[in-house]
């Protein structure tokens, strides 16, 4: 599928005619609605004066622009309204007045205080699929605690899940944001699809402790009923062996072995050392993993005589899962992504870049994968649309 398989004239996408307004900033409520723009939504993004989403300032990589902003916000619509000026409310509220969804992760309760919560503007409007991000829930203790990723990250365990035994780390990316994000965007859509059948609408609420937690639930359960704290690991796997990085002659090559019968291929016809199937140290998983190190060593002086792309040769003959150690920029020129044509030019205010396709693959559409909005780039046709006579700078 490539990007001339769909004329951008006349193209019907899953969500056209839907019309969702976020009043959103940094990581998880725009990775949500950045997925409907996507699908075809049209998403009006509420931005304050002169500063806009704080996320447009993390870094200056992307031909001067946040690889943050331009991953999470293309095909949106860039509105700056002052939510406190009467006029710019009135067209805040022009806008819900007409729209299919409402998504914000104010501070804890802000939007309350602004009427922007679930109850005000459902009760308006039945229809209306409101979804609201927080840190840690409208209720309990936590619930006006202020929450990041890292912190959500230290507070559901994942820090003393990952990192070596000696220093525990956190994920190299915004994972509580976008597990978060995540939730927010398939609870909106399974929301419009109820509305289908019932003409309601919904009121959503995504706490980020939930969504990340509910992905920590493995090694939180491990923890737990295994009655022993988490194994921190680095990049070996806590529970399997060998699974992991190993030195080569030149590099690194990483490998997983699953079950018993790959564990015998790997000795047979990979190490050519069919004698290490009788050792007791390697007999089953559980005593691999127990011998992990004698078991890597012994691994590594095999391979030392290979060069990495002769081990990944070695491994692919005998059905071993394998991969190399690359780094994020080379994700970018990855020969199976651009082999499969995974990449698409994206505007940006300053220039274009080449951004990677949604995962989901379509033979009936493909995503919209819009503009990068500059801030207020929108402003004035969206107050033109809906605000009419008496709002803006003049009634301020």
């Amino acid at each position: 599928m490539s990007g001339n398989d769909f004329p951008e004239a006349g193209i019907r996408r899953p969500l056209d005619g839907i019309l969702v307004v976020a009043v959103e900033q940094a990581v998880a409520a725009p990775f949500a609605t950045r997925q409907l723009a996507d699908l075809g939504a049209r998403v009006i993004k509420v931005e304050r004066p002169g500063a806009g989403d704080f996320a447009r300032g993390y870094d200056r990589t992307v031909h001067g622009e946040s690889s943050y902003f331009v991953w999470l916000n293309r095909g949106k619509e860039s509105v700056e309204l002052d939510l406190k000026q009467p006029g710019d409310r009135r067209v805040l509220d022009a806008i819900i007045g007409r729209a299919d969804v409402f998504v914000q992760n104010l501070v804890p309760g802000a939007a309350e205080r602004a009427g922007l919560d679930a109850g005000t503007l459902r009760a308006a409007r039945p229809e209306l699929v409101h979804c609201a991000i927080s840190g840690y829930g409208p209720e309990g203790p936590y619930r006006a605690k202020k929450a990041y990723d890292l912190l959500l990250q230290c507070e559901t365990g994942l820090v003393l899940s990952t990192g070596t035994p000696e220093t525990p780390a956190k994920a190299g990316f915004s994972v509580a944001d976008i597990a978060t994000g995540m939730y927010a965007y398939s609870g909106i859509l399974t929301a419009l699809y109820d509305r289908d059948h019932t003409g309601r609408g919904a009121s959503l609420h995504v706490a980020m402790i939930d969504a990340l937690g509910e992905w920590m639930s493995q090694p939180a359960y491990f923890s737990r009923y295994g009655a022993e704290p988490p194994r921190r690991t680095a990049a070996k796997h806590p529970s399997i062996s060998p699974y992991g990085p190993y030195r080569t002659a030149d590099g690194t090559v990483f490998l997983g072995v699953q079950n018993d019968r790959e564990w015998q291929r790997l000795c047979r016809e990979v190490l050519k050392q069919p004698a290490l199937l009788d050792d007791p140290r390697f007999g089953g998983n559980p005593d691999r993993v127990a011998h992990d190190r004698e078991l890597a060593a012994l691994l590594e002086r095999a391979f030392a005589a290979h060069t990495s792309a002769e081990v990944v040769d070695l491994l692919e003959a005998a059905g071993i899962a394998n991969a190399l150690l690359r780094t994020p920029e080379e994700l970018t020129r990855h020969p199976q992504l651009v082999a499969r044509d995974r990449f698409r030019a994206v505007p940006l205010p300053t220039g274009t870049m080449e951004a990677m396709l949604p995962p989901v693959m379509s033979d009936a559409w493909e995503p919209a994968m819009g503009a990068v909005p500059p801030l207020g780039a929108h402003t004035a046709a969206v107050r033109a649309e809906f605000g009419g006579p008496g709002t803006g700078a003049e009634a301020r």
